[in-house]
């Protein structure tokens, strides 16, 4: 049955929240809708809080050298970060239901701070795991794609697709901004002044967040972008993380839930958990420059902006299980190529596999969310939660045992075929999701 109160990600009309609305009505339109205003603060907000993305492939060696812990235990810590960063995602999305983005996200950013700043007075590998496993897993998996998606569907009824793409390339993009910067830090002075740097634009977001970023079209009198009637502000909803839960259990009863589980799994994988952790370290054994790693790392991120913003356009008009299929399967057998082209210096190959890569990084995103919806329908958004936290563990298992690979077999080469296999597996099973063309009811 219909929800009676907003969901996670979503927000539907409440009679609670009605009679708040009262006397409020939809200002007259401007030029500009404040909507773009708060996608914009959005924006530079995952982006600052993407420094944090940037940092664990080139901190793997200094940690290595400087304190001589294995790799596997350096990758044990980005793991832990990984697995919260999806886990944290369904419930952070509940407490900006219960207090507000403003709060939910100040506080995140000012957690993701304090992580990355307490690391350069560890001295064991426990402290390690305690600042960039647990407070900056928990800050970044608030300015996950929850945050995106509720801002989404809240300030927007149209161009939902094209939002999503832009505010899901944020991070990527906070990548291309920091990833040079970071490695040269790295590179001349060591890895501490770049964990204070990761610290610092963290807090530097914050006032923007606070100044200029709302919590409902409501709170400035606005309808939603596109909108054809004014939706009043619901009522916070104190039970919204149990609702979570409870779409859950009634998910893991469907084969599409785990189909999509999986297939974003493979994605984490592949992605966060592999090149975004490994990349740069694994070019450096063949000799190639940190700086010129992370410079490929950064490339990356130019054209993950691209597309991820043509692939929302691509699913506004293609069947979405195709398009999976299309981007894992390309995105396997690059992988088999990538053990051939890692040498010394960049070479044409070498930046034809780092464009493409870029590409498809998280093109994945809008085809996995609109198979959500089709699938689900009103609780798409909380179920896509869910889906987006297998992303994240199965980054978390490829960022250990990645690290474990390097440490038994002198090298990545297993670990880029694996991934290569995996990507098979993910292109059959988006294949294999069965059409559902109308909506669904609640789940709960």
């Amino acid at each position: 049955m219909r929800s009676p109160h907003h969901t996670l990600y979503g927000v539907t009309q409440t009679t609670a929240a009605a009679t708040a609305a009262e006397g409020a009505g939809p200002r007259r339109r401007s030029r500009v809708h404040r909507a773009w205003f708060v996608a914009a603060v959005a924006f530079v907000t995952i982006i600052g809080a993407a420094a944090f993305r940037s940092v664990p492939g080139l901190m793997i060696d200094p940690l290595h050298q400087e304190f001589g812990w294995s790799r596997g235990t350096i990758g044990a810590a980005v793991s832990i970060n990984l697995a919260l960063y999806g886990l944290t995602a369904p419930f952070a999305a509940a407490l900006m239901d219960r207090f507000g983005i403003r709060r939910v996200v100040a506080v995140a950013l000012t957690v993701i701070a304090l992580g990355s700043g307490l690391t350069v007075w560890m001295t064991a590998a426990w402290q390690l795991l305690l600042c960039w496993g647990l407070l900056v897993g928990l800050g970044s998996g608030s300015m996950a794609l929850a945050f995106a998606a509720t801002v989404t569907n809240r300030w927007f009824t149209e161009r939902r697709g094209l939002v999503t793409g832009i505010l899901t390339a944020a991070s990527a993009s906070g990548q291309l901004i920091f990833l040079p910067l970071l490695s040269w830090i790295v590179d001349r002075h060591e890895w501490r002044p770049a964990a204070v740097t990761v610290a610092l634009a963290a807090l530097a977001v914050v006032p923007f967040v606070w100044l200029l970023m709302r919590d409902h079209p409501a709170d400035v009198g606005l309808k939603p972008y596109g909108a054809k009637e004014f939706v009043p502000k619901p009522a916070p909803v104190p039970g919204a993380a149990r609702r979570a839960v409870t779409v859950l259990f009634s998910a893991v009863r469907t084969g599409p839930f785990w189909l999509l589980a999986g297939t974003f799994a493979i994605c984490g994988a592949s992605t966060n958990g592999l090149i975004q952790t490994h990349f740069v370290p694994a070019a450096h054994d063949h000799g190639m420059p940190i700086t010129a790693a992370a410079s490929l790392l950064a490339v990356i991120g130019v054209f993950d902006v691209v597309g991820t913003i043509a692939s929302g356009w691509l699913t506004d008009r293609f069947e979405p299980r195709r398009l999976l299929a299309a981007y894992y399967a390309l995105r396997g057998i690059s992988l088999l190529f990538l053990p051939m082209l890692l040498a010394p210096s960049v070479h044409p190959p070498m930046i034809f596999f780092i464009v493409f890569y870029g590409l498809d990084w998280v093109a994945t995103v809008p085809p996995t969310l609109a198979l959500c919806r089709e699938q689900y329908g009103e609780d798409s958004a909380i179920v896509f939660g869910w889906v987006l936290a297998s992303h994240q563990v199965g980054a978390a298992l490829v960022a250990f045992l990645g690290g474990v690979a390097r440490d038994t077999f002198g090298s990545y080469d297993v670990v880029w075929y694996a991934s290569g296999a995996l990507c098979a597996a993910a292109t059959l099973m988006a294949l294999v999701i069965r059409r559902r063309p109308t909506p669904v009811p609640s789940l709960t």
